[in-house]
């Protein structure tokens, strides 16, 4: 027996056999979304009102800033609620807007990050051309089609999910509404939905991700032949905090669209599907203002103090 339309929803299971540990994980959760709505809204004031920071780095980190509070804003409500209480149902329709949503998000953020490590390349390899290379109105061609792409993929890759014939116990093995979930929950033949993910994830993790090792090689190798020390942690100042969001990102993105079919797998996926819809947002703004000499003198000026004194 199949139920094709699910008109009432799904369960979304979690760690429901761990009541200890979702009380646990309610309290990490709730803590990690106010320090990303915090975080990643300081680094979005930042970057508007301080002068300083009207550069194409500061741009796409705005950017990225404001992708990660929708992300999390779609998901931790229904997380938390979920988490606290016996009821862990979502409708049909908040399922959809969720996984929507999430792959609009996800993509656009592959995108993106792809673009910072283009942004970074030209700004250590090509640094006397960097102002005509990247100017404002690449920038925000480069966003927009970030976004498009991202806004694409979950028009092409959303309705062929929906449409699979749900088993009728709805029970999805997971916090979220996620693609590989909804899938696995299928009692027909999911064939092409696998295929169509599959490829979905070599365009959109594979091929960035491999762009930006090579984008970080052209400037690993250019920053050794930069004699003068002081350029070099300079280069690794300004290269270091984008390559540690980057690699977490990708880390947990790959362990949960890529995994192999296996229980432990899936149970593994659960761990890195909460990291990357909740860890990573979190970690973001910190990982660039607790390394960033610039956000933190921008911060103390928000303030109305001196930026020096303020960093000392």
């Amino acid at each position: 027996m199949v139920n094709h339309t699910s008109p009432v929803g799904f369960i979304l299971l979690g760690f429901s056999e761990h009541p200890r540990l979702e009380k646990i994980l309610f309290v990490v959760v709730l803590c990690s979304y106010l320090l990303t709505l915090l975080g990643n809204t300081l680094i979005l004031l930042l970057s508007t009102l301080d002068p300083r920071l009207h550069s194409p780095m500061y741009f796409f980190l705005s950017n990225l800033s404001f992708l990660d509070l929708c992300f999390t804003t779609t998901c931790v409500p229904q997380m938390l609620v979920n988490l606290w209480g016996p009821t862990k149902t979502i409708s049909f329709l908040g399922c959809a807007v969720q996984l929507f949503i999430f792959m609009v998000l996800g993509t656009t953020e592959c995108i993106l990050l792809t673009v910072m490590a283009f942004d970074r390349y030209v700004a250590v390899c090509q640094p006397l051309h960097y102002a005509t290379i990247i100017h404002p109105r690449l920038c925000w061609q480069l966003a927009a089609v970030a976004w498009a792409i991202g806004l694409a993929q979950s028009i092409v890759q959303i309705p062929p999910t929906l449409k699979l014939p749900f088993c009728p116990h709805r029970q999805i093995d997971d916090f979220v509404c996620e693609v590989p979930s909804l899938i696995r929950l299928s009692c027909g033949d999911t064939t092409f939905n696998e295929i169509q993910l599959a490829v979905a994830g070599v365009i959109f993790l594979l091929v960035p991700l491999s762009l930006i090792l090579v984008s970080y090689g052209a400037i690993a190798r250019a920053v050794l032949r930069t004699n003068s020390v002081k350029g070099r942690r300079k280069a690794f100042g300004t290269c270091s905090s984008h390559l540690i969001v980057v690699t977490l990102f990708y880390s947990s993105v790959i362990a949960v669209y890529l995994q192999p079919k296996n229980p432990y797998a899936q149970e593994r996926g659960k761990f890195f599907g909460l990291f990357y819809a909740v860890g990573t947002p979190t970690l973001n703004p910190i990982v660039y203002t607790l390394r960033n000499k610039e956000v933190k003198r921008a911060f103390w000026r928000l303030l109305g103090k001196d930026g020096e004194s303020g960093e000392s």
